[in-house]
């Protein structure tokens, strides 16, 4: 038979919640690419209908092709729809209902939606994989960075020992921006809103939270594990100084908010995940050291490919929007070839396996340590001697005077870099420092990364 005249499946039929940027996005990559996917996809992909809070709001395309539905729950009960792609954001509420809903119904599900995922995933992976559709979310995972399928397929004959990376755009671009410019974080931080690479509240952003979500993905996928985010260590860049900063520098590192996971045994014999979000000193020859701006970098060391770096836009209308269609492709050709769909996570819910979190005391690495400290004399003795009770060993130590941004106060910046040893050491050492009258704010704790 000719290919001209075989048939040609029918259109893949999408219903779109969410119309901000990714969402217009997606709208205007499957018009400006429609026949390029369609050659792809094996099948055409069509919208036919949309949901936002706004109708009126002018968003760049045209939507008057499409039907409109003033509530978006009712998209995953249409006959005429294939596929729902939930770009609306938060954990719970709407759009969970939705999702939920989509998958009774019949429907395969695609989202953006980094904390549903992170808080509901397996719950809804047990669902859809029950009904024999598709759950995909590559786009909640470091936007248009193919990390989701990378773990899942292209990195799927390695045993994945180690996963991180840079998995916020702005905490990166803050940081980034402090090494370039020696401002502090306050200045970038308005910057960054200004320009629009934080939110009004950049609570999520700045704190963790954020990338602590993506990570309990890419932990689950990486290893096979049940996700756990709520065992996830998250510490943000609020308290970083511009001083910091150049401390790092001098000592030929920069600071990155990283994203760090492995799997490791116990000291009681069980398998325990460990998952951090903190930020890191890198040193200047790792290619994470390398990544600026708003770019989003992960990092999975394979048994036997050894180190794969993917790197790429982390947000934004074109890369998210790009991952989005990447995963409607992904079931659109599942639909003609009528084949299973993978599971959600790679492995079915029910083989995940159940880690308990990691104990973090017995971890060992070298660490920077940074104090504000009264200037007066016998505060260093204090400091070295809590170091020496704890056995922290000092690799090398540095004072400055109140020149530093943030001296206001007279106080002065002690920091050091200890050699290797384990983390449970440094926390005593900080005990036996807290409450001291001396200290005029909370130590703060960097750990270097290993390389």
């Amino acid at each position: 038979m000719s290919d001209q005249s075989r048939s040609q499946p029918a259109p893949l039929r999408i219903a779109l919640a969410g119309l901000g940027t990714v969402g217009a996005g997606v709208i205007r990559l499957i018009e400006t690419n429609r026949d390029l996917l369609a050659r792809r996809a094996g099948r055409g992909i069509e919208i036919v209908a949309v949901s936002a809070r706004d109708r009126s709001k002018d968003r760049g395309v045209d939507i008057s092709r499409y039907d409109w539905e003033d509530d978006m729950g009712a998209m995953a009960t249409r006959p005429d729809v294939d596929v729902v792609v939930e770009l609306v954001g938060g954990s719970d509420g709407p759009a969970l209902t939705l999702a939920r809903g989509a998958i009774a119904n019949g429907k395969s599900f695609v989202t953006a939606n980094k904390a549903m995922i992170a808080h509901h995933g397996l719950s809804l992976a047990r669902e859809a994989e029950a009904a024999g559709h598709a759950l995909k979310f590559e786009a909640a995972v470091a936007g248009g960075i193919p990390i989701v399928k990378g773990l899942r397929e292209g990195a799927a004959a390695n045993a994945i020992e180690r996963v991180y990376g840079i998995l916020n755009g702005t905490s990166n671009y803050i940081l980034s921006t402090m090494e370039d410019t020696g401002a502090d974080f306050a200045d970038v931080l308005g910057e960054a809103q200004a320009k629009g690479y934080a939110e009004a509240d950049p609570t999520f952003d700045i704190d963790g939270i954020d990338a602590a979500h993506k990570l309990s993905i890419l932990a689950s996928i990486a290893f096979g594990t049940e996700l756990d985010f709520t065992s996830v260590g998250a510490d943000g860049i609020r308290r970083i100084l511009a001083a910091d900063i150049a401390q790092a520098n001098s000592l030929g590192y920069v600071i990155r908010l990283l994203g760090m996971a492995n799997v490791e045994t116990g000291s009681d014999g069980t398998t325990r995940l460990f998952q951090r979000v903190h930020p890191y000193l890198v040193p200047k020859n790792h290619p994470l050291a390398h990544v600026d701006g708003p770019t989003n970098a992960v990092v999975a060391e394979g048994n036997f490919s050894g180190m794969l770096l993917f790197q790429g836009a982390g947000a934004g209308d074109g890369p998210t929007a790009s991952a989005v269609v990447a995963d409607i492709i992904d079931i659109a050709r599942y639909w003609d070839s009528e084949g299973e769909i993978d599971p959600p996570f790679s492995i079915p819910v029910a083989e995940l396996d159940k880690t308990l979190p990691a104990e973090t005391g017995h971890r060992t690495g070298k660490a920077y340590l940074r104090f504000l400290v009264k200037d007066r004399p016998g505060v260093l003795a204090e400091i070295t001697a809590a170091m020496r009770d704890a056995g922290v060993s000092i690799e090398s130590l540095i004072q400055m005077g109140t020149e530093y941004s943030g001296g206001d106060d007279g106080s002065v910046l002690v920091s050091m870099v200890t050699h290797e040893g384990e983390e449970a050491a440094v926390d005593k050492a900080l005990d036996l420092l807290a409450g001291l009258e001396s200290m005029t704010a909370t130590p703060l704790v960097m750990h270097i990364l290993k390389q």
